[in-house]
């Protein structure tokens, strides 16, 4: 995968577009652990000085952190972290075998010290599920400590054959939710503007940075959206974003354990 990337960036025409990873499919699940593809992409991205960004669940992509920063030398890159919940029962029940989003919010600390701007998709937000105005205050919270360059947020997408195994899941989740899902989702796999716009204005609160992604050309639009030197985000420079957040576990507030595999996203 690497070879063909190079292949690509040297081609006459190409002419350094920005290149978003981790729009469509993860590119850090459990198994980049094993063949490691990633290293040799963000080293093509700095021979080539091409402008990137990535969208993962995983604090894998911290292994790559030195790559990341030779990047950033030459080229303009950002990352994101999804995120759609803190609260444990929540995240076991919706993605069991994803790494722990506490860990997830560690990674947006510690790339945000060493100069990735980094910000977080709370995604997907799911009505009746990880969508409580407690819920959503605390990742804020915890968002703003890790010095999150970005919030966003997705409500849940139900495409395809993903509709019918969340459905699944749900009538033996949550069977008091089935039948508010089935008027949400009556008219397509998006939720309807009442719902989206009840959403948006949980995000609200994290002031003007926050989009609300409603598809996924919205979702590109975020990945790939570059804040500059974060410095002039409003961070002073003796006080590298992510600061608060490193006090904060300093102060007694580890964080528990990652879990292992990732699955696929159900937006």
């Amino acid at each position: 995968m690497p070879e063909v990337l190079r292949a690509e960036l040297r081609r006459p025409s190409w002419r350094g577009e920005h290149v978003a990873l981790g729009t469509n499919t993860d590119p850090y699940q459990w198994v980049e652990g094993r063949y490691k593809l990633m290293p040799g992409i963000w080293e093509a991205f700095r021979d080539y000085a091409n402008p990137c960004s990535v969208l993962t669940k995983s604090p894998l992509l911290l292994r790559d952190l030195d790559l990341m920063k030779q990047v950033s030398a030459v080229a303009p890159i950002t990352a994101n972290l999804s995120i759609p919940t803190i609260d444990e029962k929540a995240w076991r029940a919706t993605e069991p075998h994803t790494p722990n989003p506490r860990a997830r919010m560690e990674a947006v600390a510690e790339l945000n010290r060493n100069g990735i701007p980094t910000g977080i998709l709370v995604a997907p937000l799911m009505p009746g599920i990880n969508d409580s105005p407690h819920q959503v205050d605390e990742i804020l919270q915890l968002a703003a400590e890790a010095g999150a360059t970005g919030i966003g947020g997705i409500g849940l997408h139900l495409r395809g054959e993903v509709r019918g195994v969340f459905m699944e899941w749900l009538r033996s989740y949550r069977p008091d939710l089935v039948e508010r899902y089935e008027e949400l989702y009556a008219r397509g796999a998006y939720l309807p503007k009442g719902e989206q716009h009840r959403l948006q204005a949980l995000l609200a609160k994290a002031g003007p940075r926050e989009p609300f992604v409603r598809d996924r050309r919205d979702m590109r639009r975020v990945a790939e959206q570059a804040t500059g030197d974060v410095d002039r985000d409003g961070w002073p420079r003796a006080t590298r974003p992510g600061a608060r957040f490193a006090a904060r576990r300093a102060d007694g507030e580890a964080a528990r354990p990652a879990a292992g595999a990732a699955q696929e996203r159900l937006f």
